[in-house]
């Protein structure tokens, strides 16, 4: 029921800025006499495209608490020694990382972590108490240093542009061929009819599912990245490997669908081409063969 919630919040909030944006530009009409107005069109995609995304990623810290039930540790007044100790080190790997220092969460939960939030120092990295039950301090210090390093490397946010830029063209894309399907196939001359409409919905679905692959490649390589992120944080890649090692030996958590992308271990894909994340064998390879550190 939450998860419905939160789903309906941020398509309303969309709607509200589409429609504010739409009037203020005075965009929307890319339709015309004389055929597509691909000007105001592609301006038009961008606008849809961009906006769910930038609104996701400014709601993102608040979603992931709500999703998650996770709890923000209050630096003043950690509750016992094992939230002292986790503040220490979430702070002591940002200070490493330049970054400012974010909000520490914990959840209940499979073993998991995530990052998330629109700036590098007003992030929020989550824990939970599955990963702290089953790992030693130096496994989940190298799963913290790995989430800093999201934060650091500015994934969240670059994450976020890709998937705009990705959405801008299955809109744009799917609206010409919409409008060539209905003028071509069903011989529609007058404004448009269902032919483009429908044509609309299953192209933005078929490219939309081909977009995916992009994005999923990004997230695949980012992980590699903050792996590496990790193993620099803490001046040894062996206790990423360790923890790699053992989250690949248990049954790993599984995030809400919202917050997988920033999750340290991801869901199964039926293909390899959709995974967010690597397979765990890939990444410890992945940290074997880089320069020893």
């Amino acid at each position: 029921m939450k998860r419905i919630f939160l789903f309906l919040l941020t398509n309303i909030a969309v709607m509200v800025v589409l429609s504010a944006s739409m009037n203020i530009l005075g965009v929307g009409r890319y339709l015309t006499a004389q055929g597509l107005d691909m000007t105001q069109l592609l301006v038009f995609s961008a606008i849809i495209g961009f906006t769910g995304s930038i609104i996701s990623l400014l709601m993102s810290k608040w979603m992931a608490k709500q999703s998650t039930g996770a709890r923000v540790i209050d630096p003043q007044a950690p509750a016992n020694a094992r939230e002292a100790w986790l503040l220490d080190t979430v702070y002591q790997l940002a200070d490493r990382a330049g970054i400012g220092r974010p909000e520490v969460a914990i959840y209940e939960g499979a073993p998991n972590a995530f990052a998330t939030g629109a700036f590098k120092n007003e992030a929020l990295v989550a824990v939970s108490t599955g990963l702290l039950e089953s790992m030693t301090e130096e496994e989940v210090a190298a799963v913290l240093g790995h989430e800093v390093a999201h934060v650091a490397n500015g994934d969240m946010v670059t994450l976020t542009l890709i998937q705009g830029v990705v959405n801008t063209f299955v809109i744009f894309f799917a609206r010409i061929v919409g409008y060539f399907v209905d003028r071509v196939v069903f011989k529609n001359e007058r404004d448009v009819g269902a032919g483009y409409y429908i044509t609309v919905i299953v192209c933005e679905i078929v490219f939309g599912v081909l977009a995916s692959i992009i994005v999923a490649w990004f997230s695949r390589q980012r992980e590699y990245r903050a792996d590496a992120g990790s193993a620099s944080l803490l001046g040894s890649r062996e206790p990423m490997i360790r923890a790699l090692a053992r989250l690949g030996g248990v049954e790993a958590g599984e995030l809400p669908k919202a917050m997988q992308a920033f999750g340290i271990s991801g869901a199964r894909s039926i293909s390899a081409m959709f995974a967010s994340h690597p397979p765990i064998e890939a990444r410890i390879h992945a940290l074997q063969a880089a320069q020893r550190i």
